[in-house]
C-alpha cells in the first residue's frame, strides 16, 4: 500500500537541518516564520537568552479588520514587524523560513520586511 507523505513532517525536518546552522543573536536576532492554513506569523528571536524581541501576525488586533489575500496580508505582516523592530533598535537579522520554499507569502512577508528596514 502506498502511504501519502506528511508534508509538515518533511517540513519539520526540513527546518530541524536548517536550524542547527542557524541561530539569532542579541546583535542580530533571528526572524523566524510560521505559515498555517489561515494565517501567518513572524516573531524576532534571540536564541542566546530564548526570548522573543518582537510578534506580528494576521491574528494581532492591527489585522481584525484588514482584507485582501494571503499574500497580501503576509506583506503588511512583514511591514508590523519591521516597524515594531526599529522601535526596539533591531535593524540586522537572520531571516528562518521555517522549512517553507521562499516563494508566496513568505517571500511577501521577507520582501515587505526589507523595504521597512530590516537587513538580511
Amino acid at each position: 500500500m502506498i502511504s501519502k507523505i506528511d508534508k509538515n513532517k518533511v517540513r519539520l525536518k526540513r527546518h530541524a537541518r536548517v536550524r542547527s546552522n542557524l541561530s539569532g543573536t542579541a546583535q542580530k536576532p533571528r526572524l523566524n516564520v510560521y505559515r498555517s492554513n489561515k494565517h501567518i506569523y513572524a516573531q524576532i528571536i534571540d536564541d542566546t537568552k530564548g526570548v522573543t524581541l518582537v510578534q506580528a501576525s494576521t491574528q494581532d488586533k492591527d489585522f481584525e479588520n484588514e482584507t485582501g489575500s494571503k499574500v497580501e496580508l503576509s506583506s503588511k505582516v512583514g511591514e508590523a514587524i519591521a516597524k515594531k523592530a526599529a522601535d526596539k533598535g533591531i535593524t540586522e537579522i537572520v531571516f528562518d523560513r521555517g522549512g517553507y520554499l521562499y516563494h508566496g507569502r513568505v517571500k511577501a512577508l521577507a520582501d515587505a520586511a526589507r523595504e521597512n528596514g530590516l537587513q538580511f
